[in-house]
């Protein structure tokens, strides 16, 4: 467990020379050095299994996070351990689990559209991450939004990369049939911009846009709520003034070139990809809007997630482990070079480098630098989901009373994602919510109708 966890967040799994000589280069033979690792294996497995139970029973006795918290700080950890040892046996809890555990399936599909967002989910592929969680996933990619939310609902892909709003508008049925979905990781933060048509480059002021067409990739997208939001903010009506149409996201950059539309607030790389060829600029990345929005997801039925728990739970260390690696700046051109490939993004290598360095042309003579431009943090925030339902109901997709917590609680597992992170030694939140701030406006996700209401232009 130790060497898996060490290799899959800090090394690359296809160095020649970690299969070339002793793994740590410390003992006479390979044969000394893995009879030392299945020691220390042993004991980390041992280790992580005790944690998992240990956690298990705690969240069982103390369900809200603010109660386990104050009884761990009153007593500390080792105390709690104690006086919960006395009336549960957790030594029999630890021992069944660690032989049970078993994985429910072993061989998955999982949806994606090829965008940079969709990092984590297609490098686990080619780079082992869900290899080393005893997985065999075939991703598969898919020609558009709707077609995922189908296939997915439809049980043809078992989990699916999804816009971070699709499985709130799934699990409330708007725009399909009710079923329960779930969020137990983000896939990436940032990652769009703004792009325009090369003929507007002197209309920077979106004042100017009156009459503008534009796309985007799906109407439940963080995208068309962004795109709405910063019209609305510079005194446009985006079901007046412009039009919003939806396009997928490989024909963007083809509709720009053949001037069907403006522009587009869309998914990297498209962005870039209509710098590389020519046809546009990028007027504003998404995070000068709103720095560390979530745009897509890791997203399954909750059925799946009940049937499968093992399975499930696999998937998602498999899916936390890669997004901690993609975060990293230094593991940027290794992942480009997985996954611009034709059977994954089929972008120029340059495209996708741009967009994960960050480093970048702007489609107007200038070179800019920004390391997170990209970013990858698997952690759900609930409030996340609460400003997601909020701008849902400001344009009229869902209507009346809205209970947002409850939907957010419920859609986004906030728990899941922290249990997972824990497993991969990574720091998780301790709150499941945070203030957020959007064009300089502040949002409190305890009080969405106060922010809804708030707003000068909107169709409720």
């Amino acid at each position: 467990m130790h060497r898996v966890l060490t290799m899959s967040l800090f090394s690359n799994p296809f160095d020649s020379n970690v299969r070339l000589r002793c793994a740590c280069g410390q003992h006479q033979s390979e044969a000394e050095h893995q009879a030392s690792v299945s020691l220390v294996d042993q004991r980390s497995s041992d280790a992580l299994t005790s944690r998992v139970v240990e956690q298990a029973v705690m969240r069982a006795v103390f369900p809200e996070d603010g109660m386990r918290r104050r009884f761990l700080q009153a007593v500390g950890a080792p105390t709690a351990l104690a006086a919960l040892s006395a009336l549960f046996p957790l030594a029999a809890a630890k021992e069944a689990f660690a032989q049970g555990g078993k994985l429910e399936k072993t061989d998955l599909k999982i949806g994606f559209i090829p965008i940079t967002c969709a990092t984590p989910i297609i490098m686990a592929d080619p780079m082992g991450f869900y290899k080393r969680q005893g997985l065999s996933v075939e991703v598969i990619k898919t020609a558009g939004w709707a077609v995922i939310r189908d296939k997915t609902m439809n049980k043809e892909y078992d989990a699916a990369h999804m816009l971070s709003p699709m499985p709130i508008a799934i699990s409330i049925g708007a725009g399909a049939a009710p079923t329960p979905y779930t969020v137990p990781a983000i896939e990436n933060i940032n990652g769009q911009a703004i792009t325009l048509a090369m003929k507007h480059k002197d209309k920077r002021n979106p004042k100017d846009w009156k009459g503008f067409k534009f796309a985007i990739p799906f109407d439940y997208s963080m995208h068309n709520y962004l795109l709405r939001y910063y019209l609305a903010e510079h005194g446009l009506d985006p079901d007046r003034d412009v039009q919003i149409r939806v396009v997928p996201p490989p024909e963007m950059v083809a509709n720009l070139r053949a001037d069907n539309i403006d522009g587009f607030l869309g998914p990297d790389p498209v962005n870039q990809r209509a710098v590389f060829d020519g046809v546009g600029f990028i007027h504003l990345l998404s995070k000068e809007l709103w720095d560390g929005h979530p745009c897509c997801a890791f997203a399954a039925s909750k059925e799946f997630v009940t049937a499968n728990p093992n399975t499930y739970g696999a998937l998602l260390r498999a899916i936390v482990e890669a997004t901690a690696y993609a975060q990293k700046a230094e593991n940027r051109k290794e992942i480009a070079a997985a996954i611009s490939t034709p059977n994954y993004l089929n972008q120029p290598l340059t495209v996708v480098e741009q967009v994960l360095t960050g480093t970048f042309a702007d489609g107007l003579g200038g070179v800019k630098k920004v390391p997170d431009r990209a970013g990858f943090d698997p952690f759900p925030w609930e409030s996340f989901a609460v400003w997601i339902l909020t701008q849902m109901q400001r344009w009229g997709q869902i209507k009346g009373d809205v209970d947002y917590q409850k939907i957010a609680r419920e859609v986004f597992l906030a728990t899941d994602a922290r249990r997972a992170m824990e497993q991969a030694g990574l720091v998780a939140p301790t709150a499941n919510t945070k203030s957020i701030t959007v064009m300089g406006k502040v949002f409190d996700s305890s009080k969405p109708k106060e922010y809804l209401d708030s707003f000068a232009i909107k169709k409720v």
